[in-house]
């Protein structure tokens, strides 16, 4: 079982930053992928990056602005987002996969925490 605990939320003006935190405790290994997914409001819940075997994937939306990276020494994934967007308002979710399997769809992570929600206003 793995408990992921999202932080780092917040209201910001467009083109500031953020960095969010997700604590993850229980079993993982360093190659499970790691990662962030957003939901804003009407849409489907989407990928914004992932982290597996010191290798990290984000998408196109979010390229050259946001960095995913992973200390698991410290058993935390992180998100720092720059240059935010109003079209990045969303819940962003942390999620992990317990396999050693690589995946980039919701579908794909069986651990989810509770959300944090980015707020940007223009």
């Amino acid at each position: 079982q793995v408990q992921l605990v999202e932080s780092g939320g917040g209201l910001v003006q467009a083109g500031g930053s953020l960095r969010l935190s997700c604590a993850v405790s229980g079993r993982t290994f360093s190659c499970s992928p790691q990662g962030w997914f957003r939901q804003a409001p009407g849409k489907e819940r989407e990928l914004v990056g992932i982290t597996w075997n010191r290798s990290t994937h984000v998408a196109d939306s979010v390229k050259g602005r946001f960095t995913i990276s992973r200390d698991d020494a410290k058993n935390t994934v992180y998100l720092q987002m720059n240059s935010l967007k109003p079209e990045d308002t969303a819940v962003y979710y942390c999620a992990a996969r317990a396999e050693c399997k690589l995946g980039f769809r919701s579908a794909d992570f069986g651990s989810w925490g509770q959300g944090t929600q980015v707020t940007v206003t223009s």
